[in-house]
């Protein structure tokens, strides 16, 4: 039991539960992590360098795609390593600070790969809805300021919310129950929840969430209108082709936050949210490099030229 007051919580200690509770799973869950993790770095940091080094794909869809792979390794990097260190030791302590800060990147990442996915449908919108004009409306000013929203946003987000967080009084158990430090389980362990913290936190995932979705939803709805009234087979398959790894890639990362979101808050939510969590922190961040690839000729055509010469 612990008992902190405004600013003495940053001497605080908090015990990561994580998956604990599994004791003989903790090596399989280890070389499982472990193997993903590396997925993750080698997928998303090959996704970028092929992207640099392949003129081909000096265009904007790619540039896009590019900063999505460096969010999706910083997401992952974030959160995975100490998860990757509570399943091997036993003291699986995270400072107060530590806490915060890894919290405080966390809702960075999150907030900027929502809004990345965004930007990337209003860029596959003008692709297909306005292909004479794309080169013209998609000017590397656009896509630079493009790309600075969805990080700069993400920045606010974080300082508003780790701004409140360091203000709060910590008592009762230290036990965080999950293996990463999100919103609700550092909430759980305060001597009080403020109300305008929980309420500010709720309007900034409501405004996420909605925000970005209208973008989507509404970009899409015109996309397939358009490819609808094609008069070439061809040349709608091809457009439907373009959208495919994107639309999943949405799809997979929406519908997970949407399905955490709704789960009931009760004792035996818990499980479910920690899987969801491991979803959405540590899966995601590895699939979309694997979805962008697999379902992207120029991409693999990059990836066999550099193994066949790789000098």
């Amino acid at each position: 039991m612990i008992s902190a007051e405004g600013n003495q919580s940053s001497g605080v200690t908090f015990i990561l539960l994580g998956f604990s509770e599994y004791g003989n799973l903790q090596v399989p869950l280890f070389l499982v992590f472990l193997t993903i993790y590396m997925v993750t770095v080698l997928g998303n940091l090959g996704m970028i360098v092929i992207i640099r080094i392949n003129p081909k794909l000096h265009t904007p869809m790619y540039y896009f795609l590019s900063h999505l792979s460096f969010v999706d390794f910083c997401y992952s990097t974030t959160v995975t390593p100490k998860l990757l260190e509570n399943l091997i030791v036993e003291d699986r302590t995270i400072s107060f600070m530590g806490c915060i800060m890894q919290f405080s990147f966390v809702c960075i990442f999150a907030v900027a790969e929502t809004f990345m996915l965004a930007v990337m449908a209003y860029d596959r919108f003008v692709a297909i809805c306005n292909p004479l004009l794309y080169t013209v409306v998609m000017s590397p000013k656009l896509c630079a300021s493009l790309v600075v929203i969805p990080y700069a946003w993400g920045i606010f987000c974080s300082l508003t919310l780790t701004w409140f967080l360091m203000g709060l009084s910590i008592c009762g158990s230290n036990i965080l129950n999950n293996f990463f430090c999100e919103f609700s389980v550092i909430m759980s362990v305060s001597c009080y929840a403020p109300y305008i913290i929980q309420v500010l936190f709720l309007i900034i995932v409501i405004f996420d969430e909605v925000s970005s979705l209208i973008i989507i939803l509404t970009t899409y709805i015109l996309i397939f209108v358009t490819i609808l009234r094609m008069p070439s087979p061809g040349g709608r398959q091809k457009a439907f082709s373009t959208c495919a790894s994107h639309l999943t890639a949405i799809t997979i990362f929406h519908g997970t936050v949407l399905f955490l979101y709704c789960v009931p808050n009760s004792k035996n939510s818990w499980l479910i949210v920690k899987v969801g969590s491991v979803f959405y922190t540590v899966i995601i961040p590895m699939l979309n490099p694997l979805i962008y690839s697999l379902r992207n000729k120029d991409v693999k055509e990059s990836v066999r030229k550099l193994m066949a010469h790789p000098t």
